[in-house]
């Protein structure tokens, strides 16, 4: 800390502020004004603590630095969010794998990818169009736990569009959970509580939810 001028020049000029006066807004040189002055004015028989005085003014500095860090962090935070709004905008127009069961075709194709938690005997898929009618399926026999299965729709006579798949296998007559990886055409790219989030069709992914991109 550098002061300028000497012990009588920091106490000759007392600066008068308001009574709610903030110390954490000080100088440096106005809060050596502020100590000197004090030291100098005391009953040296009744000397006053001046510990707490400098206690209480780093407390409110530290706060200051605190407040100031928080500001940044929140601004960090927004600039962060417009960032992968940003790069979310790139998706559009774009193929794209992501966890879930609405997959897209087009000119009569899509691929369609599974992972079961465990071993299953047999596994169903199903593929159904809005009218829930079944356009698609295929079984698979004695599945590893884990494994990743590709299923692909080929059929050239149905319209463009999302069409839904459903996973039903079993092991030991119990049902095996499955994971869905599906196709999807981006359309839009939208912020949704707190999220960035990819619209298609009647579905709203989380970016986080992308497997893949392209292919």
């Amino acid at each position: 800390m550098e002061l300028s001028g000497t012990y009588n020049d920091l106490i000759k000029e007392p600066k008068v502020v308001d009574k709610n006066y903030d110390n954490s807004k000080m100088s440096n040189e106005d809060f050596l004004k502020v100590l000197l002055a004090d030291l100098q004015w005391q009953d040296p028989l009744e000397a006053k603590d001046i510990s707490e005085f400098i206690n209480n003014s780093v407390k409110l500095r530290e706060m200051e630095v605190l407040n100031d860090f928080q500001k940044t962090v929140e601004l960090l935070k927004k600039v962060n969010e417009s960032n992968a709004l940003l790069y979310g905008s790139s998706l559009i127009g774009k193929k794209i794998f992501y966890e879930g069961n609405a997959t897209y075709v087009k000119d009569g194709k899509s691929t369609v990818q599974l992972k079961l938690e465990d071993d299953a005997e047999v596994v169903n898929v199903i593929v159904m169009n809005q009218a829930g009618e079944v356009v698609d399926e295929k079984t698979f026999d004695n599945v590893k736990g884990g494994q990743i299965l590709t299923f692909k729709i080929e059929n050239e006579k149905l319209p463009d569009g999302y069409y839904t798949v459903y996973v039903d296998a079993h092991r030991n007559g119990e049902k095996v959970k499955a994971k869905v990886f599906s196709q999807g055409l981006v359309e839009s790219i939208l912020r949704e509580d707190g999220k960035i989030k990819a619209v298609f069709g009647n579905n709203k992914v989380d970016i986080d939810a992308i497997v893949q991109i392209g292919g």
